[in-house]
């Protein structure tokens, strides 16, 4: 009458998996086929990034403004030209930053801050002869 259902049970991926395993870097993946997954491996050139600190990034957009002011060439065309507007953008993202992170930075990090934010601020003054566009 009532016949417990019996459940097959497919191993086979296993053997394959272990197949797969052994093959992998010795041959091409043939077309159509998808590649093996092999371990991973850090991008080239990933092992000399500096780790991320707050004080990198804040530089990084600090060296940004410069290039925007006309102060540092930049590093593609080595030549110095203002772009006033994209200084002044650069300016009020470290204000947001700023705003943002109010609470949350050591003591180094919010006097950084204030200080790049309030020289950066200066600089674009004297460009824009001391005025600030709306």
């Amino acid at each position: 009458m009532d016949e417990p259902v019996k459940k097959r049970v497919d191993e086979s991926w296993k053997e394959q998996a272990e197949r797969e395993k052994q093959t992998v870097g010795s041959a091409p993946t043939p077309p159509g086929q998808p590649a093996p997954a092999g371990p991973a491996r850090p991008a080239p050139g990933a092992e000399e990034l500096p780790q991320a600190q707050f004080d990198l990034f804040l530089s990084g957009l600090a060296m940004e403004t410069l290039i925007a002011l006309g102060d540092m060439p930049h590093p593609a065309t080595r030549r110095q030209a203002a772009n006033l507007p994209q200084a002044k953008y650069l300016i009020d993202l470290i204000g947001i930053l700023e705003e943002k992170t109010k609470g949350n930075l050591s003591t180094e990090e919010d006097q950084l801050l204030k200080d790049t934010l309030y020289q950066l601020r200066m600089r674009y003054l004297s460009k824009s002869g001391g005025v600030v566009p709306a």
